[in-house]
């Protein structure tokens, strides 16, 4: 790294680390390292890097890190991760709740019951961040982020400051349409009257299902793949079968077939061939080609 980028990362106001493991920031546990990890104080902060940077740096969003494959040689450039408390606020907006981009689903519970709005019990049992479900238009039990979103304020590469509404994200199954490198601020999401008790039974009923039929216990990267149209990936993992699979430290699930699990030895080249014997002989079997829904990103290492 050149003395000039140094000395530009000097001057942010937020956590700059080097070399920073990205098997810490996923739910995996695996990948390399970033060159350089930045997590900006606040929203000035974050303009205050995209208006100054070298045009030529490259730049990648984390955000919970829960539906990710970083491979292992790392990331180059810089990761930006919306860490601090800033980026973890949750505002009431008259009936609605304005959640920060680096905002926990799961940070969500709490006061939702306090205030009886519902709604949203499916969000909270979503793995990973506000910002990443509306970019994945993330979903479960019935229900996804275009269902409820209202807007959402994002940062322009410029460092500017724009409002979406909901219709211009095009949603589709598990995506989003997002203008190119720009980042999720907050996202301004409707809620219905309920009272705390039936919020509270309704997330208990889904965490119940999700223990039963998913490795909660385990170190995954959630539904490894999307379900075709009219379609299960799981089913088609069976037939193929796929279902007991295991290629080093990566291994299918015993307890739900469209999740990969880290044994406690893979690597990220473990799962990326895991997951691309499976679409192979699942397409040899079925002639139905899975869709990666985990995000893979970042280099192999050199041999």
């Amino acid at each position: 790294m050149n003395t000039e980028l140094k000395n530009f990362l000097s001057q942010l106001r937020g956590k700059v680390l080097f070399d920073e493991p990205l098997s810490k920031h996923t739910w995996l546990g695996v990948g390399g390292p970033a060159e350089v990890m930045f997590s900006p104080l606040n929203a000035d902060d974050l303009s205050f890097f995209l208006k100054n940077k070298p045009h030529d740096l490259p730049i990648y969003m984390l955000g919970g890190g829960s539906n990710l494959l970083v491979r292992d040689g790392g990331i180059k450039g810089v990761v930006i991760k919306l860490d601090s408390p800033y980026f973890k606020q949750i505002l009431f907006e008259n009936s609605n709740i304005r959640c920060f981009g680096g905002c926990l689903n799961a940070s969500l519970k709490k006061p939702l019951i306090a205030n009886a709005l519902g709604g949203l019990e499916f969000l909270c049992s979503v793995p990973g961040t506000v910002g990443g479900a509306l970019k994945s238009n993330a979903g479960c039990f019935g229900s996804s982020v275009a269902d409820v979103l209202i807007s959402a304020d994002l940062m322009a590469p410029d460092g500017s400051i724009k409002t979406l509404k909901a219709d211009d994200f095009h949603f589709a199954y598990r995506q989003s349409l997002i203008p190119e490198a720009h980042i999720i601020l907050s996202v301004l999401l409707k809620t219905s009257q309920s009272t705390s008790e039936s919020i509270q039974n309704t997330l208990d009923e889904q965490a119940l299902y999700r223990k039963m039929h998913q490795p909660t216990a385990a170190k995954t990267a959630g539904s490894t793949f999307k379900n075709p149209q009219n379609l299960k990936a799981w089913a088609l993992i069976k037939e193929a079968g796929c279902d007991t699979l295991q290629i080093g430290g990566a291994k299918v699930s015993d307890k739900h077939c469209n999740f990969l699990i880290n044994t406690g030895t893979a690597t990220a080249e473990d799962f990326e061939t895991l997951g691309n014997t499976i679409v192979q002989k699942v397409k040899e079997k079925t002639g139905v080609t899975l869709e990666w829904e985990v995000q893979i990103t970042g280099q192999k290492n050199e041999l």
